[in-house]
């Protein structure tokens, strides 16, 4: 896998190590102060999610983190923080894929 970054919206996908890819956000919700991050994503198709599980985040000094298992070729995800608030990419959330 490739890593890319959406600069404008704070997102960043890198391989990690084995069959897992890491996930940086440092978008709107991380600049609008929130305390906590959260990843939300599923496996599959980005229409259809599979196996949907919602993961907090790692506080860094490059923003939030956090390690992905790649358990299918294609990982949907979006994030939210601890009040319920969104960033999904402007309802078109964000795809890796290996």
């Amino acid at each position: 896998m490739q890593g890319w970054k959406d600069i404008e919206r704070g997102v960043e996908v890198t391989p990690a190590f084995g069959n897992q890819i890491n996930i940086t956000y440092n978008g709107l919700l991380s600049k609008s102060g929130a305390d906590r991050v959260f990843l939300h994503c599923g496996y599959g198709d980005p229409n259809n999610w599979r196996d949907v599980t919602t993961m907090q985040m790692d506080r860094t000094a490059r923003g939030w983190e956090k390690n992905v298992p790649m358990k299918n070729h294609t990982l949907a995800f979006c994030f939210k923080d601890s009040a319920n608030n969104w960033d999904n990419n402007n309802g078109y959330n964000w795809i890796a894929r290996i």
